[in-house]
C-alpha cells in the first residue's frame, strides 16, 4: 500500500477517507490497492480506513484477528454486531464523507462491490459514501513504465500471430483444404502458447452472421466451416506470462476473395470513420491539456455512426478499459450500457472498438489507445480495410 499517494489522491478528491470492506474475498480490488494478501480465511467482515490526513486503523472479527496484521494503524475488535457498529464509529470518527466501493446506480460495475446493506450500514452512521471509482482507477488502472513495455511486446507478438492466422485462413481456402472456425481458433491457441502469451480465454473467430455475435464462441464440433467468399472477424486478446503484465487487444476483418462486397466494405467504412474519430477527440484533449470523460468518446464514435444511419445496428458501447485484466478498472468509453464519467487520466489504456451486427454479417475495428500526459497514441497496427485472403 502506497499510502502517502493515497493520501495525497484524497485530499485532492476532498474526501475525508477511504474506508475498504470485504467479506469472503469478494473485494478484490481492496486486496490489490492495499497489497493485502489474506493471511487464511475471509469468513468474518474486516473493515479498513485510510483517512485523508493521520494514521490508518482498521477493525476485524475476534474469531479472524490476524486478517489486517500486514497493514499499518490501529486495530479495533469486535464479536458481536452491536460492537461491530460501536467498532465502525470509532474507525470513522471525525470523518462526514469516506469513498467506498460503490457506484450510484451501479453506473460502474467494475468498482460496485460493496453490498447496498453495509451502504446502508456505513450511511446509519451519520456518513455520507461517495464512490471510489475515480481514485480505484488511479491505483488499479495506471500502467508502470515496464508495464507499458510488456504491453507493446504482447502487440508485436499478437499482431504477428494474427497476420499468420489470415496466412492461414488464406492458403486453406485457395486450396480448398478443410478449416472451420474452431480450427483457426486452436492455431491461435497454439501460436500464444509458443509466443509465450497468455489469455483468460480462446479468440473470437466469426465467419459471417457468426462475425454478428458480439460474444461468439466456436464450438469444438459444428463451428462453421471457412470457405471463398466468406467474410472473417477475428478478436484477439493476450498479454505476456508475468504475474503484473497488462493486455493487448485487437479485432480485424478479412474477407476471403478479391472483392469485399458493398454492403460489407461500406459498413466496414464507417466504424473506421467512427473509430478514427473516438482516438482524434482523444488525442486533441491531451495535447490541449482538456479533461475529456469515457462518455464523450462514446458520445463522439456513436454519434459518427449514428451520421450514417447506421446506429440501429450498434450494440455495445465504444471499449473499455485495458490491464491485467483484459477489461480493466479504469475509465470505459461508454454512454449506452453505462454513463461512465470518469475522466481519461495519463499512464491508462482503453481500447476503442465500434461495431455494427447486422443480420447477415458484422464488423468490428478494435486499436489499443495509451494515454500520456499531453498525447496519445495507438499502440499496434490499425486497420483501414478488410484483408484480401
Amino acid at each position: 500500500m502506497n499510502l502517502e499517494s493515497i493520501q495525497h489522491e484524497l485530499q485532492t478528491l476532498g474526501v475525508d477517507g477511504w474506508l475498504f470492506f470485504d467479506h469472503h474475498e469478494r473485494d478484490p480490488l481492496a486486496y490489490r490497492v492495499l497489497g493485502l494478501t489474506a493471511p487464511g480465511h475471509v469468513s468474518r467482515r474486516w473493515y479498513y480506513f485510510v483517512p485523508a490526513r493521520g494514521e490508518p486503523r482498521g477493525l476485524v472479527h475476534r474469531v479472524e484477528p490476524h486478517m489486517l496484521d500486514a497493514l499499518p494503524g490501529a486495530k479495533f475488535f469486535y464479536a458481536r454486531w452491536q460492537e461491530q457498529e460501536a467498532g465502525l464509529r470509532q474507525l470513522l470518527a471525525g470523518a462526514h464523507v469516506v469513498a467506498m466501493q460503490y457506484s450510484p446506480r451501479c453506473a460502474v460495475p467494475y468498482v460496485s462491490n460493496v453490498d447496498a446493506g453495509t451502504i446502508e450500514l456505513i450511511r446509519g452512521l451519520g456518513v455520507t459514501v461517495v464512490s471510489a471509482a475515480e481514485l480505484i482507477q488511479v491505483f488499479e488502472a495506471k500502467w508502470t513504465p515496464a508495464q507499458l513495455a510488456m504491453h507493446l511486446e504482447a502487440g508485436r507478438r499478437v499482431d504477428e500471430i494474427r497476420r499468420e492466422a489470415f496466412d492461414h485462413i488464406r492458403h486453406a481456402t485457395r486450396a480448398a483444404e478443410s478449416l472451420d472456425e474452431y480450427g483457426v481458433q486452436q492455431f491461435v491457441m497454439r501460436r500464444f502458447a509458443e509466443h509465450g502469451l497468455v489469455t483468460n480465454c480462446p479468440p473470437i473467430v466469426g465467419i459471417n452472421a457468426n462475425a454478428a455475435d458480439s460474444h461468439y464462441a466456436p464450438p469444438a464440433t459444428g463451428s462453421a466451416p471457412v470457405r471463398r467468399g466468406d467474410l472473417v472477424l477475428l478478436d484477439l486478446w493476450a498479454k505476456l506470462a508475468d504475474p503484473d503484465a497488462v493486455y493487448y487487444d485487437i479485432t480485424w476483418m478479412a474477407f476471403c476473395g478479391e472483392e469485399v462486397p458493398d454492403p460489407m466494405r461500406e459498413a466496414f467504412a464507417v466504424v473506421v470513420g467512427a473509430r478514427d474519430e473516438g482516438i482524434r477527440l482523444v488525442r486533441e484533449a491531451m495535447a490541449a491539456g482538456r479533461k475529456v470523460h469515457g462518455f464523450e468518446v462514446d458520445d463522439a464514435v456513436r454519434g459518427y455512426i449514428e451520421s450514417r444511419g447506421m446506429g440501429p445496428f450498434i450494440r455495445h458501447r465504444t471499449g473499455h478499459s485495458i490491464g491485467r485484466e483484459v477489461h480493466g478498472a479504469g475509465a470505459n468509453m461508454d454512454n449506452l450500457e453505462t454513463h461512465d464519467d470518469r475522466p481519461i487520466i495519463p499512464w491508462t489504456c482503453f481500447s476503442v472498438e465500434p461495431a455494427l451486427y447486422l443480420p447477415d454479417f458484422g464488423v468490428r475495428t478494435e486499436v489499443n489507445v495509451f494515454v500520456e500526459p499531453s498525447s496519445a497514441r495507438v499502440t499496434g497496427e490499425m486497420q483501414t480495410e478488410f484483408v484480401n485472403l
